[in-house]
């Protein structure tokens, strides 16, 4: 990691109902860093997000968060980052300029404040546009425009793409690529593998603590997987039964073949062999790192 630490957290824990929702969870984020956090439903991705930016104060941990206390200099925090919710959460019965409006007031912007913003998105020409007539690619645009309004050194965004196509997600991508240029600091949670592989670094929670972290390439490596492709004019009948073989992780079918996936090649070789088959050396993705370190996590919530 390069650069002064923008987000600079350890130990943070936070509980509801008696349940450790997060549970010792060390974060760091460099300036000008995208910085990936992952994790299935439920993991606590928000609960740590909303610790990081002020909204939640943690049962226990320490940090600090653009160099100001994450428990002591909340008020702070908030007025320096910029937080995308999941969920749409503006006023649909209102255009995109009154929305912006409202936001600018709440930090004291001037209206050339809104002009500019409306300019620089991309929404002059539907700045009269009702919110809850867009489609989710421009709701999303509307959001981050309300994020970064008051030029925050931070943006959180938590699973900022559900819910829209894949053009929209991509030029999302491309604007918060080149807001980092600025050197704007972006920690953005996600389930899509190819936003991931954005991202600088990837972080990944499960249950309430982090499990991994580094580069996509480092975590691959890390995890020592190994995935053979293996063509079949049957695919669905071989994979139920190499499921069931020794050594075999995980079987995933790709059209009319299969990547079979372990921690050693050996043994892979071994069961498709019996099968009367050959597999050819294959990419491990950064899917098959997800869907292992869900199944070794233990659940929380049990």
């Amino acid at each position: 990691m390069t650069g002064p630490t923008v987000i600079d957290v350890s130990g943070l824990t936070k509980s509801f109902g008696g349940r450790k929702v997060v549970d010792d969870v060390a974060l760091q984020v460099a300036t000008g860093e995208i910085a990936g956090f992952l994790g299935p439903n439920g993991s606590g991705k928000t609960t740590c997000i909303r610790m990081i930016c002020g909204l939640l104060t943690p049962d226990a941990g320490s940090g600090t968060v653009l160099g100001l206390d994450v428990r002591r200099q909340q008020r702070q925090i908030r007025r320096q980052v910029g937080y995308m919710t999941q969920k749409f959460s503006f006023y649909e019965d209102l255009s995109i300029e009154e929305n912006l409006a409202f936001v600018a007031g709440l930090y004291d912007l001037p209206r050339q404040a809104v002009r500019d913003t409306l300019e620089d998105l991309g929404l002059s020409s539907r700045k009269t546009q009702l919110a809850g007539s867009l489609s989710g690619g421009w709701k999303q645009r509307l959001a981050l425009a309300a994020c970064i309004m008051h030029h925050p050194r931070l943006l959180l965004l938590d699973e900022p793409t559900a819910g829209v196509d894949p053009k929209a997600r991509r030029q999302f991508w491309d604007e918060i690529h080149a807001r980092t240029l600025a050197g704007i600091t972006v920690l953005v949670s996600t389930h899509y593998m190819d936003e991931a592989e954005r991202c600088h670094r990837i972080n990944y929670i499960a249950y309430g603590r982090l499990i991994v972290s580094g580069t996509v390439a480092q975590v691959i490596a890390d995890t020592r997987l190994v995935t053979l492709t293996v063509h079949s004019a049957r695919p669905g009948e071989l994979a139920q039964r190499l499921r069931k073989a020794p050594g075999v992780e995980q079987v995933e079918p790709f059209g009319t073949s299969l990547h079979v996936t372990g921690t050693d090649q050996q043994q892979l070789k071994a069961a498709l062999a019996a099968e009367g088959a050959r597999g050819e050396p294959a990419e491990t993705s950064l899917e098959d790192v997800f869907i292992r370190l869900m199944d070794q996590s233990r659940d929380n919530m049990r």
